[in-house]
Formats: structure tokens, sequence, C-alpha cells
């Protein structure tokens, strides 16, 4: 049965059993107050070799057994690492999980997730889901993996349907990429345990900072760690963090037989962006409900999809099971496809870029780029149209990146661009 154990990085006194291939350590906090306290302070002065107060980075990839038959805390870095360790325990701890596992990225972390089910099990999914989680599902499904089921999550009367065919996972993506709906949590947890199905949240979009699905009664959360977990852009990672100890053990245990497990200059990465996420989220949201507010009172906007907009259609629910709305948003432009070249040629301070979470601003045509390998009838179906932009809202200063989204939307209005088709 998999259990936390404590940390130190001398090589003395470590109960290990060298079956067991779980990656935690919790209780460097004794009493973790507040996950502001564990976001900057997990971890901190534990280090009693050399008196560190930065945990250091552990590049080492083998580690010394101590004697013959007697294996130290680490053996190998694929299966165990010190500083992949404790951005997992950091996790677990943020996230309210029995443990957490660190992979290579977020789509193996879905992967990960996904590995648990067999040919016959069904996942139901979101119908709008992020266009990388829908291209692994369906070429997992036409290996024979798995049966999929794309349901409208916030569709009742489907949701009741998928139900009645028992699925054992549910995939849930609140709020969704890039049309920022939202799904409510614990209803969809409860039609889950009616069925013995299990419920996984995609959490990139908010991080523990704003939502805590475990708490909300999910038992696995998703994460690209690689967004708003890093938040500086220089990395690429994703974790897995289970409510349940046994299912902790079974995620470790398979991310290590396939050797997806992170590298530990990348868990560094993501450690150093933790202990900023808290006051990086708080502004980023505060920025992301003033370029929401402007948008959905420009002319040339169609609409705004922003959860902080009491007009949102799931405001109620993001209220209730948020703590915050977020920094990502996604509008669409009344000239379509045309106008949204135009305006992606236009910005200046916001970058022409998959990918988010950063500290600075991004913008990207979902149709174009990050949902390009959906169908065009699958995007259909979701909502996404060729006039939808996506914005990752970053830390520059409020009135720029709306004057910079003023000036790109004027520059739409009749100007020609050699992309204007896309």
């Amino acid at each position: 049965m998999f259990r936390l154990k404590s940390f130190k990085y001398a090589a003395h006194g470590w109960p290990r059993d060298p079956r067991i291939f779980i990656e935690s350590l919790p209780n460097l906090m004794s009493e973790p107050t507040n996950l502001k306290t564990v976001a900057a302070a997990n971890g901190i002065a534990t280090e009693d070799h050399f008196g560190a107060v930065t945990p250091p980075i552990c590049l080492s990839s083998t580690f010394t057994w101590p004697s013959f038959g007697r294996s130290g805390p680490h053996e190998y870095t694929r299966t165990s690492n010190p500083t992949r360790t404790l951005l997992a325990d950091t996790l677990a701890k943020l996230e309210g999980g029995a443990g957490a596992v660190v992979v290579s990225s977020g789509m193996a972390a879905i992967d990960l997730v996904l590995s648990q089910l067999s040919r016959d099990d069904i996942v139901m999914v979101p119908h709008d889901c992020y266009g990388g989680t829908h291209r692994l599902l369906l070429n997992r499904r036409d290996r024979g993996h798995f049966r999929v089921a794309f349901v409208d999550q916030n569709d009742h009367a489907a949701l009741i349907s998928a139900f009645q065919d028992k699925p054992r996972l549910v995939l849930i993506e609140t709020p969704s990429n890039p049309l920022m709906r939202i799904v409510d949590i614990r209803a969809i947890v409860a039609q889950a345990r009616a069925v013995g199905a299990k419920v996984a949240v995609d959490n990139t979009f908010l991080s523990p900072a704003l939502q805590r699905p475990i708490a909300l009664g999910a038992d696995f959360v998703i994460h690209s760690t690689t967004k708003y977990l890093n938040g500086h852009s220089d990395m690429v990672g994703g974790a897995v963090i289970a409510a349940d100890a046994t299912d902790a053990e079974a995620l470790a245990t398979w991310a290590n037989i396939v050797g997806v497990t992170g590298a530990p200059f990348d868990s560094y990465l993501a450690l150093r962006g933790i202990r900023t996420l808290f006051p990086r989220m708080e502004w980023q949201q505060r920025n992301a409900q003033a370029v929401a507010e402007f948008l959905v009172k420009h002319p040339l906007v169609a609409a705004c999809h922003y959860p902080g907009l009491p007009t949102h259609p799931g405001h109620a629910v993001a209220k209730a099971q948020q703590s915050g709305f977020g920094a990502m948003l996604s509008f669409e432009l009344k000239g379509g496809g045309a106008e949204a070249g135009r305006f992606v040629e236009a910005v200046r301070l916001f970058s022409l870029a998959e990918s988010l979470g950063g500290t600075e601003s991004l913008v990207a045509h979902p149709a174009t780029m990050t949902h390009a390998s959906m169908s065009e009838e699958a995007r259909k179906a979701a909502g996404i149209t060729s006039g939808l932009i996506r914005l990752s809202i970053g830390l520059e200063d409020t009135a720029d990146l709306i004057a910079d989204l003023e000036r790109a939307l004027a520059a739409t209005d009749g100007s020609a661009c050699p992309h204007a088709n896309v």
C-alpha cells in the first residue's frame, strides 16, 4: 500500500521497499496552514548535508546502493529522483491528493490516466476538449485500447443517456479549452458514482490556486505543468494527482514501466514556478477580467467567453466551485476568419503562439493552431469557429494590454493582410 515517507537528502535512515515505484514524500511541513504557504515553502530548508535553503536540483541518473542487497532512497531517476519527488509531494499537497506522479508532458499525464482502461471500457469525454486530447483519444480508440463517448457535459439529457452505457472513466475539462465552458464537477461526480465510474479533471487552466477538483469529489487531477504551475514558458511537463493511495501507486508503477516520468531539470523549473503561483494567478486573472470587460463591449466582437462575466452561462457554477475565474479567455470576431487573420497579425504586445499560462500574454487561433488536428466537423460540433481567438493573459500592465487589443481590433476593420484567409 502506498504511503508517503519523510524527506531528507542525506543518505541514511531510508526505509524503502524497492518494489514500490511511487514517488512522494510528504510532511515536509508538519502543519501546512494555507495553500499559499505550501506553494512558497514546501521543501524549503530540508537539505541537511550543506544546509541549503532552496532544495538543490539532483541531475544524477543513477544512485549508489549503501550495501549489497540494500538500496538507498533512490536507485534510478526513471523510477525516482529527489527533485521530482519534491515536486510530486508539493502537487499532492496543493491538490489535496494521496499522491502525485510527475510525467514528461501534459499529454503524457492524460495518457497515464487513460492507461488504466481496458479494451471494452468506455471513457466519457467533453465534445469540446483540447485538440491534443481529442487526437489522443481517437488514436487510442482506433487502436482498440478503449471506447470513447464524446458528450456535451452541459447537456443534462445527453449526460443521462451517456451514463446509461456505464462508462468506467469520465474526463472533465473545466473551464474548457478554448470556449471556457464550465462543467459542474460535483454534479458529474454524483452521476459517475451511481454507475461506478471514476472522474478525472484537467485542472490546467485554473491550477490549485483557483480550483481543487479532489475536494469536489474527483478521483484524479491532471495538469500540464508547462502552463500556470511553471508559469514561465521554459519547460514541458505534466502530472496526475490521485485522491486514493492505491490509484496513485498504480499510476506511478505504470509511469515507471513505460518510462514517461519527468526529467529532474523540468521538475526543478516547475517547482520554482510554483513558489510564485498564487501572486501570479491573482494578477493575471485581474488583467483577464479587465480585458474581458473591454472585449464584451467592443462593436467588432460578437461574443466574449470568460466565466468572470456575469453574462457567462457558467458564471454561477464557476463561483461555486472556483476561487477565481482564471486568466484564459476567448472571443469571436464578427468578421470571421478573415478578421481573425488580420487581428493576430496586428497585435504587438501579445505573441502569436500556442501554449498558455506564462508571464507573457499570448494570442492563438484555435481553428488553425491548438485544435487544427480536429476534423472540421468536430470543430463545428464543439463550436470552434474560424473567427474564434484565444488569449492567455500575462503579467503586463492592464492598460497596455487593452491598448494593444484596441489597436489590433481597429486594424481588422477593412485592412489587408496576406494571412487573412486563416
